[in-house]
């Protein structure tokens, strides 16, 4: 059994990382709280751009009458025999189950689709999944060539696929830890480009969709191609357990964070009813050619808004595993003392008992 010095050092010791955990979670729940404001700030953009979008539908042809095909190459749908996983986790662990939840559910995707005979591309967001995919999987190799045309008047650049590997990981170019919607828009458009040269048949986009602190749940959603504006399409979703939710609306309570969804404003309400009032808009540009060149924003819109989520729930889980670690400590800290105490009594009477023997034998 230990001394009580020992004991009284595992005691500072814990106590010191108790302290290191309080920190923590108080730092996570102002993130918690930035993120939240930051996701809800891009709601009312990507509503109306949704709204538009809608309205312009239903005033432009979407399919050549003569022919039947998809004017827009986002809406056409073919056979998957490739396609693109976005895997968006964290850059920071400390955050209990958050990371490895969300590469499970990828892995999970990705292995149904080798089972059916599908290429698979990974595209990782935030450090803690490309350190994860880049052990297991190689990277895609590109050929970048040029060719010049009337007396080196003019260049053509392509950008040629070699695939080595039925499953490889390709660009990750999003930093987490400043999201902007410029370099997500950047990212988009790649994606955007190798589906229309039908390189991938469809994305998907893997994350951690946040409502709430009690209500969040890792999603596999269907990205391209878009089959209905303003909807999603989850093909697979992992929610929150009750024990997972009593201990995050704990760690809440404690941090002073509300565990309600925020309600719906009566302005955002009446802006859904845009696309679909029976009201004849008259846009300045032609509607065909506005819905062409706002399909693009509306993919990278769509990214912008599972980061902000994902960010989000990592904030929350953080602050949650945090709250755990910290009580956890404390209660080390009480059995810690409790065997103290004891070690300490028992050596006091052994002290007592030595003193009375050496008394009674005088």
């Amino acid at each position: 059994m230990a001394n009580v010095l020992d004991l009284r050092r595992r005691i500072r010791s814990v106590k010191n990382t108790r302290q290191i955990t309080k920190a923590m979670k108080m730092v996570s729940a102002a993130k918690l709280r930035r993120a939240q404001e930051h996701t809800l700030a891009s709601r009312p953009y990507a509503q109306m751009l949704t709204n538009v979008l809608q309205s312009l539908v239903r005033r432009a042809d979407l399919y050549d009458e003569q022919t039947g095909e998809v004017f827009h190459p986002l809406l056409i749908e073919r056979e998957e025999k490739s396609v693109l996983v976005i895997v968006v986790a964290g850059d920071k662990g400390f955050a209990g189950a958050f990371n490895s939840n969300i590469t499970k559910a990828a892995q999970a995707f990705i292995d149904g689709r080798r089972q059916a005979g599908q290429n698979v591309d990974i595209e990782p967001i935030g450090r803690k999944a490309r350190e994860s995919y880049r052990r297991r999987y190689p990277a895609a190799q590109y050929e970048h060539t040029e060719q010049h045309y009337d007396n080196d008047l003019s260049t053509h650049y392509d950008t040629i696929r070699h695939r080595a590997q039925p499953i490889e990981v390709t660009s990750d170019d999003i930093n987490l830890a400043k999201i902007d919607f410029a370099s997500v828009t950047t990212a988009s458009q790649s994606i955007i480009d190798r589906y229309e040269r039908a390189e991938i048949d469809g994305v998907y986009l893997v994350y951690n969709e946040f409502k709430s602190v009690i209500a969040q749940r890792v999603v596999v959603e269907k990205l391209l191609p878009i089959r209905k504006l303003g909807s999603q399409e989850i093909t697979a979703a992992e929610v929150m357990t009750d024990e997972q939710r009593d201990a995050a609306a704990k760690a809440a309570e404690t941090a002073g964070i509300s565990i309600h969804q925020p309600e719906e404003a009566a302005v955002d309400a009446e802006a859904k009813k845009f696309g679909t009032a029976d009201v004849d808009y008259i846009f300045d540009q032609d509607p065909a050619k506005l819905f062409r060149h706002l399909m693009p924003r509306y993919v990278a819109t769509q990214i912008f808004h599972a980061l902000l989520e994902s960010a989000a729930a990592e904030h929350a889980a953080r602050m949650t595993a945090m709250d755990s670690a910290t009580n956890n400590a404390g209660d080390m800290i009480d059995a810690l003392s409790l065997t103290m105490n004891r070690v300490r009594q028992a050596a006091i009477t052994k002290e007592i008992i030595e003193i009375v023997s050496g008394a009674a034998a005088l």
